[in-house]
């Protein structure tokens, strides 16, 4: 049966596909180094940031983290699945795809994720077809009264769950499924016999409701929402996360935007129905969010797709709120940001539905420092002395990230509005630049404001420990193949993902072959990011690093184990007799730390 492609084709693939060569038609490069640069394909900058490693072919973006190989490379300029990437690296390279080779485990895991997609598949289909029958009559009026078309509908694929317990699940029982898949996928709820001995008692998840499947960039459906069509409550219903959906990871539409080339911008909204009702009109690059606020994930997806976002929230309070989160969150990506600011406390559906898309393509997008000034002034009666200082204060922080001209447009409206003069206003907005605002002090409507770490160095800075920051340096320095394998043991690495990465290298595996190993997005970016950090000019030079590291690693370790005594022993009663032999082996890691200070 087919499962994957050799490893030794594609280590041939990636060296028959030059990533210069490759990247090269696509984006312009400069040698500077050992490294090319360029303005990175995946998200707007001005300055380059993104690298090209002909040594390791790889490529890393020091601005929004993109990284990979020359595979990975394609499926995110292509938008495309690894396996179209590697068919469209082959036919470039004129290589004719091999015989895929068999591997069990792997066999395993893929059957099992592309049966939990069929069960989707088919449930879509269902809920699709259910919709132009009698049982779904109420959930057609309900989509007819949104003001939808029969061929939006088709387009999006909407459907309607009958008022039945268990119909779908029957008709996917019938079909293969088990009840294990159809519970594990989110299509139904299993409940435990109520005799002893008895079968599991099953329903359908959704019942009388009209249905919007999720579909990934890749046309999978991953999961559903379902919007109630009474009083019932919650008035919608989306799948948990899955096997094969995660709600922080992606977004609604998301097929759509991969279809859609060269956007400016993508229009992120709340709602599915606002989605669709925007598509109908003719509006392109519109998704939303799962159910959640817009996630660090979610951001990232929206970067392959367009150089910046529209926030196109809904106009009442909590919408509002959420685009300041929302802005708080692209700009911690590096992604450029506006706010389409709906008028009358509408939401996109319901203005787009009054005032037309000629309504729509009106609407002014507010830069993101506009938009927080425009909610901060809420906040302050500036009537007053005092109010109008506080906000002074508060609106510097915002304007202290913009540049000379970006801060220049503001200061002329800020001295308007409150009466202070331009060298008052440099003065304050110059101090906020150089300290951050104090917890708590910032009102409820704006979130506390600073200006966010750059994003090459933000995942060290926040997240990595000094001893996973030395076991990333030991992955970086044996990737080079200049220092012995066996000066690194692999007991030195706690962190499972570098354990594996150290592993693939000790086997002879390359370097760019590491990134097809990644599980995800964020995992590939980890990888390119340690694989292509800078080292030492000689051999010696990265001997002396790795040894360093060695003794960071090993220090900790033995202090860990030091302490865990420490408090065993703290914990036994003194007339235990294994106290002996622990104190004599905490004794030995004592005399042992004293040699590695």
């Amino acid at each position: 049966m087919a499962s994957r492609f050799p490893s030794s084709w594609l280590d041939d693939l990636r060296a028959r596909s030059d990533i210069v060569q490759v990247v090269s038609s696509y984006v312009g490069l400069k040698k500077s180094g050992r490294k090319y640069w360029g303005l990175c394909p995946f998200h707007g900058e001005k300055t380059a940031s993104f690298s090209v490693d002909a040594e390791q072919q790889l490529f890393y973006c020091f601005g929004c983290k993109a990284g990979g190989n020359v595979i990975s490379f394609i499926m995110d300029i292509e938008r495309c699945s690894f396996n179209e990437a590697v068919e469209f690296l082959a036919d470039r390279a004129h290589i004719p795809l091999p015989e895929m080779v068999n591997d069990a485990d792997w066999e395993r895991r893929r059957t099992r994720r592309e049966r939990l997609l069929q069960a989707n598949r088919e449930a879509a289909r269902f809920y699709h077809e259910t919709l132009f029958t009698p049982a779904g009559e109420a959930s057609l009026a309900y989509l007819h009264r949104r003001g939808l078309s029969d061929a939006v509908i088709r387009k999006f694929g909407l459907g309607a769950a009958p008022d039945q317990w268990s119909a779908l699940t029957d008709r996917l029982l019938a079909a293969g499924f088990t009840l294990d898949e159809l519970s594990s996928v989110g299509l139904t709820v299993v409940k435990p016999p109520k005799e002893k001995g008895g079968k599991p008692r099953h329903f359908d998840m959704f019942r009388n409701r009209a249905i919007f499947p999720i579909i990934d960039m890749y046309k999978n459906v991953i999961a559903f929402g379902g919007r109630s069509l009474g009083n019932e409550l919650p008035k919608y219903m989306n799948t948990s996360d899955t096997p094969v959906f995660n709600k922080r990871k992606g977004v609604y539409a998301a097929n759509l935007l991969r279809q859609q080339r060269h956007l400016d911008h993508v229009i992120l909204v709340e709602g599915y129905m606002d989605v669709v009702s925007l598509t109908q009109f003719g509006v392109n690059g519109v998704c939303a969010t799962l159910g959640t606020a817009l996630t660090n994930e979610q951001a990232r997806l929206l970067r392959r797709f367009a150089p910046e976002v529209f926030l196109g929230y809904d106009g009442d309070s909590a919408g509002q709120h959420a685009i300041l989160r929302g802005l708080d969150i692209l700009e911690e990506e590096g992604i450029p940001a506006r706010v389409l600011d709906f008028p009358d406390g509408l939401d996109p559906d319901e203005f787009i539905r009054r005032d037309g898309a000629e309504g729509f393509s009106a609407l002014p997008a507010i830069p993101a420092a506009e938009y927080r000034l425009r909610r901060l002034k809420e906040s302050f009666d500036l009537s007053g002395d005092e109010g109008r200082m506080n906000y002074v204060r508060k609106a510097a922080f915002v304007l202290a990230p913009l540049d000379p001209v970006g801060q220049e447009t503001y200061i002329k409206t800020l001295m308007l509005e409150t009466g202070f003069s331009r060298e008052v206003l440099k003065q304050q907005i110059e101090s906020a630049g150089g300290k951050k605002e104090k917890a708590g002090e910032a009102p409820s409507v704006q979130p506390q404001y600073r200006k966010p770490a750059p994003a090459a160095n933000r995942r060290v800075s926040e997240s990595v420990s000094p001893e996973v920051a030395a076991q990333e340096t030991l992955i970086g320095l044996l990737a080079t193949g200049q220092i012995p394998k066996d000066m690194v043991e692999e007991k030195d690495f706690e962190d499972e993902e570098l354990k594996s990465l150290y592993t693939a290298l000790l086997s002879g595996a390359s370097p760019a072959s590491l990134l097809d190993s990644a599980p995800d997005e964020e995992s590939r970016s980890r990888y390119t990011r340690i694989l292509m950090s800078p080292v030492a000019d000689s051999t010696d030079q990265m001997i002396s690093m790795a040894a360093q590291c060695l003794v960071r690693i090993r220090r900790a370790s033995c202090q860990k184990q030091y302490e865990a005594l420490q408090q065993q022993l703290k914990s036994l009663d003194p007339k235990d007799p294994s106290i002996p032999a622990l104190l004599r082996e905490a004794q030995e890691i004592r005399r042992k730390l004293d040699r590695m200070t």
